[in-house]
Parts: C-alpha cells; structure tokens; sequence
C-alpha cells in the first residue's frame, strides 16, 4: 500500500476501514505496520486484515476505486495466522528530502532548505548514529516505550539533482526520531555543531540536547521489511 498520510482529523487507517466495511461487512479493523506523524507520507506501507474469503482482483479493483486519489493498495499477500504486521517487521526504512531549490510540485513532498551544507559533515556524523543503541536524545518526550534502543542498518545522505536525502535504516525508530536527527545533523552541515558536539548530544540521552524537529512533509516511509517465513503466497 502507498499512500500520503492526512492532514485532517481522518487518518489512512480509518479511511481503509470505511472500505472494507462497505464491501466485507461491519467489523473489520485494518492493522498497520506503524504510525506516523501527519503530514508524513508512505510509499510502502503493510496493512493487515483478516477476512472470510480470499482477496481477488476484482477486490482489488474496487478498492482502488472507492479509496480517495492519496492512498492506493498495490498489492495482496496471504500471511500465517501468527503473523502480525507490526511486531514481525524486522526493519523500516525512511528517507528525509530536502529540496535546496524553491520547487512549487515539491513543496508538499520535501522540506524546502536552500542554505548550503556540508555534505561530507553530514555522513561523518551520520556514521556516528551505528555506534550508538540508545537514542532517547532523538525521541519525543512524552512516550510509552520501555527502552530507546535502535540498531541503525543504515544513515547516510546522497545528493539527488536539486534533492539532498537522508537514508535510514533501523529495526525500530522512536516517536519522532527522524525528524529530529535530520534537524540535528543540519546543524552539522551548517558547521553550528561540531562532529564531537554531535557525539555529546548522543551520549547525554536527552531531547532538550538535540535539535529541533523538521516538517514533517520531507519524510517518507519507503520500505518495510518482514522475515519471509510470515507469508503463505503471494
């Protein structure tokens, strides 16, 4: 499923539940993968629902056809009957697009930051983040995770034309996490916040530390990974 999370009190989830109500029958409660913040967007994302009767093309289409033009279901896959989409993901992948030039068909799907940075200090604090398991200077404060530990797979930025995007990679990431490493590490591109100043921040566990938060329209959820055991056929 890919899909443009909403700026309205409706979110992706409860308009999906209305569709599978009118077609299957009342009851019926979608599982995603994550949530995320509004305003952010998913090109990949998992739901996961259970239904008396197999998913066919024709559902298929009749789906994409009564879900509004920002959310469209690409495919089905049939999972064993322990499987359950949000704790079996073994990893998530997000990109954070920064847009350096004012692009009015981007202005929704990037953060528009024109002030040069230093892209060579950008990775090498970014490197830093795969030395580190506990990130509660990145996560929001008020949260009920019982640890902040992370394993990042991947943290790295690449130029893309006029597009500077961050990648991550991690098993899990904390309420807010993203965003507010990219606005901490564009402090370091900036030459505000040194490579050691950033190590500090790491090690002091605490959000007042870090940053500030970016928008929330730069960040994509791109990628969500699961053990290839959880599926039955596609």
């Amino acid at each position: 499923m890919a899909g443009r999370y909403r700026k309205n009190a409706v979110s992706v989830q409860e308009v999906i539940n209305k569709v599978f109500n009118v077609l299957f029958g009342d009851h019926i409660n979608t599982l995603g993968s994550g949530r995320t913040d509004t305003g952010v967007h998913a090109e990949q994302q998992f739901v996961q629902v259970e239904l008396e009767k197999d998913l066919t093309q024709d559902h298929l289409y009749k789906i994409n056809r009564m879900l509004p033009e920002d959310i469209s279901v690409k495919r089905v896959f049939e999972v064993n009957s322990e499987a359950n989409v949000r704790f079996d993901a073994i990893s998530r992948r997000y990109e954070y697009r920064i847009s350096r030039v004012k692009n009015p068909f981007l202005f929704e799907f990037s953060y528009f930051y024109p002030r040069p940075m230093d892209i060579s200090l950008l990775n090498k604090a970014s490197a830093l983040l795969y030395n580190y398991y506990d990130f509660q200077s990145f996560s929001k404060v008020k949260t009920s995770v019982e640890n902040f530990l992370c394993t990042i797979y991947r943290a790295e930025w690449e130029e893309r034309g006029e597009l500077l995007i961050f990648h991550v990679e991690a098993n899990r990431f904390l309420r807010g996490m993203v965003r507010a490493l990219v606005g901490t590490l564009i402090e370091v591109g900036l030459g505000k916040i040194s490579i050691e100043e950033f190590k500090e921040i790491l090690d002091k566990k605490d959000r007042k530390a870090a940053g500030r938060a970016v928008p929330p329209e730069g960040l994509f959820l791109c990628e969500v990974k699961y053990p290839k055991e959880i599926f039955l056929k596609e």
